[in-house]
């Protein structure tokens, strides 16, 4: 079976999210990279590939995808082999109550957590980047919305180990790539406040598949 094509950089967070599932589940996949400085994401050939000239974009023999959350799970179900094997089961999908708590949390990432992590990302690593000065009353703002989201994660790991349960998911691997970036700015400090969401990142951070990822993106940013 010929390897998966994954369409842009490691150190584009959604391409990391798509990366870090094709690891947990050993799937053979390849890395083409898209170069925006000449701005081949725009180009016809890309456009075909993802619509919205964006990256990543997927393909599997005559499947073609894009979209990091629709590709992620794709990838998790291709290959789920055991409802039993905690490391191809990240969706819960042999539950109908846990594979609605990973989607509830799952949607939490989505449209409240990553905005704010991308918000301060931007600010302080791609504005500069671009001649630019960071807007320190939109990062302000952005810290307290992620206060906000790490008050309930709190909570949350007081009562189980991980977001969804006692058992990892996707929700939880989904917040590595901010995670990683963020934890390399000064506003780092803002988890001291927030022991067991520390400790669920630790968690996170230490498996073999988020390990390689973190050495891709690492490798690709700079």
């Amino acid at each position: 079976m010929a390897p998966v094509k994954v369409f842009g950089s490691a150190a584009f967070t959604n391409v990391a999210r798509v990366l870090v599932c094709l690891e947990e589940v050993g799937a053979e996949y390849e890395i083409v990279d898209i170069d925006f400085h000449v701005r081949e994401h725009k180009g016809p050939e890309h456009l075909a590939r993802n619509p919205f000239g964006q990256v990543p974009a997927f393909q599997d023999g005559d499947l073609m995808l894009f979209q990091s959350r629709a590709i992620s799970p794709y990838v998790l179900r291709k290959y789920k082999t055991s409802a039993d094997d905690e490391a191809v089961n990240l969706l819960r999908e042999g539950s109908p109550e846990e594979s609605a708590l990973v989607d509830a949390w799952l949607d939490v990432e989505a449209l409240r957590y990553d905005p704010a992590m991308n918000s301060v990302f931007v600010q302080h690593r791609v504005v500069p980047a671009l001649g630019g000065t960071p807007d320190e009353e939109v990062i302000g703002e952005s810290v307290e919305k992620l206060r906000e989201v790490l008050d309930v994660y709190e909570a949350r790991l007081a009562k189980h180990r991980y977001l969804a349960g006692d058992f990892v998911s996707l929700a939880d691997l989904s917040h590595f790539p901010e995670a990683h970036y963020f934890m390399e700015m000064p506003y780092a400090a803002v988890f001291d406040s927030y022991p067991r969401v520390r400790a669920w990142l630790e968690d996170i951070f230490s498996r073999p598949a988020v390990k390689k990822v973190v050495e891709l993106m690492s490798k690709d940013f700079h």
